[in-house]
Formats: structure tokens, sequence, C-alpha cells
């Protein structure tokens, strides 16, 4: 078991409230965790990424700024023990050390939520993007790297670069029997899911900072964690569709 909880959160500075999705993230798993000071947070920041000849890549590909950063995630570690990453529109409900505690296995490689669903390709998402599915689509957005495993040790600088976006996100780095299952109670996909015990709800096809999304699912939760000055001014910035 890790003495340190190591997480890290997708960061995107689009807009501000990107920005916001990330601190209420972080807001969230710091409010539930019993032991607060494990926690080691790590803001994945491109830009910086970038400055620290990391971040190479050149292709447009990617919704978001952490498309690919996440990927990063075991060599930014060492190469050593065990990280969780989360994009940042998640809200936790429960104490992410449960997650170190019940799915890790110093035989498997990553442990990730199995969605299976396709009823996706008639939807719009944050900015009007259009949802598409496919294969093991959302499973890289909640990640526990064992950092040291042979095939995770493939995520060298080198190759995050330069592989394919479906290399990446369907885990073909890894074999399939060194992927352990987490239920979908910790990657809840609001609108999509609608039994289990929820651990921490995922907006991911836009939360109450987008545009059009002031009424999502569960959205009432997420705003609990905003002080007046962050409601008033994203609300501001929201009604001026942050421009």
């Amino acid at each position: 078991m890790n003495e340190k909880l190591n997480i890290f959160i997708g960061f995107d500075s689009s807009n501000y409230g990107q920005e916001l999705a990330y601190e209420v993230c972080k807001r969230s798993i710091e409010k539930n965790c019993k032991n607060k000071h494990k926690l080691v947070f790590h803001k994945m920041v491109k830009s910086e990424m970038i400055e620290r000849n990391i971040f190479k890549r050149t292709d447009k590909d990617g919704a978001t700024e952490f498309t690919y950063t996440r990927f990063f995630v075991p060599y930014l570690s060492g190469y050593k023990g065990y990280s969780l990453f989360c994009d940042s529109d998640f809200l936790w409900l429960c104490d992410v050390e449960e997650l170190f505690n019940q799915y890790i296995d110093e035989s498997k490689a990553l442990s990730c939520v199995y969605h299976q669903y396709q009823n996706c390709n008639d939807r719009l998402k944050m900015d009007n993007q259009v949802q598409l599915w496919y294969p093991r689509k959302n499973w890289s957005s909640l990640i526990l790297f064992n950092n040291s495993h042979p095939s995770t040790c493939k995520l060298t600088l080198n190759i995050v670069n330069t592989q394919s976006p479906a290399w990446l996100h369907r885990f073909e780095w890894a074999n399939d029997d060194e992927i352990i299952e987490i239920p979908k109670d910790y990657n809840y996909l609001v609108d999509y899911y609608y039994d289990g015990n929820i651990k921490a709800l995922h907006y991911t096809d836009g939360g109450p900072w987008h545009p059009g999304y002031e009424n999502v699912s569960y959205g009432n939760l997420w705003l609990e964690y905003l002080n007046v000055e962050e409601k008033e001014r994203m609300e501001f910035l929201r009604i001026t569709n942050y421009k």
C-alpha cells in the first residue's frame, strides 16, 4: 500500500469553468479522504509540460488539454508505486483511498472501469462537440496506474509523444489480463447510468460550468463546492459564453 496517495487530475486552461472543474474535483477528494495527510496532488498543466520538454506532440487531436497528458503519469511518478489519474470533470463522493486499498495487484498494469455503453452517437457534449463512441470509450478517464509494471513502463516519453490516440486510450500497451476492473460506481457517467452506489460522479457530457448544462443531474452537488465569488463569476462567464 502506498504511503502517499498520488493523485493526478487533468487540467484544461481553456476557460474559467474548466479551471473550476479542476478545483472542485480536488476539493471533493480532500473533503472525503480520511487520511488527508497522504494526499499528494499533481495538476497536469500541459503548457508547463511543454516548457519542461515532456509534452512534444504536435497533432491537434483531443477534446481537452489532458487528452494525452494522462499517459505521462507513470513517467512523472518515476515508474514507481501507484498513481491515480482522473479527468477534471469528476466529483468524488467517497474516500479515494478505497481504490488504492482494493484495486491494486502487483501482477497487473492498471485498474479502470470497463464502460460498455454505446448510446452516445446522437448526443452532444460540452462546446457542442459530438459525443462519438469508440472501443473502450471513457476507460481512460479514471486510471489507477501500477507505475513499475513492465507494460506500464512502455509509456516512455517517446512512446506517449508519438503513439496514436487509439493505442494509448484503448490500453493497447497492456495485455487485457493485466487490467483490473473497477466498479462503475467510481466512474459514474452522469445521465448514462441510473443505478448503483455512486462513489464518484463523472459529468462526461458537460457539467454545471458549461452553458446548457445548468440543470444537469447531480449538478447541485457540484455547485456546493463553490464559494460565492466563484459562483458569481462562473454565472457571468457562462451567460457570455466565456467570451
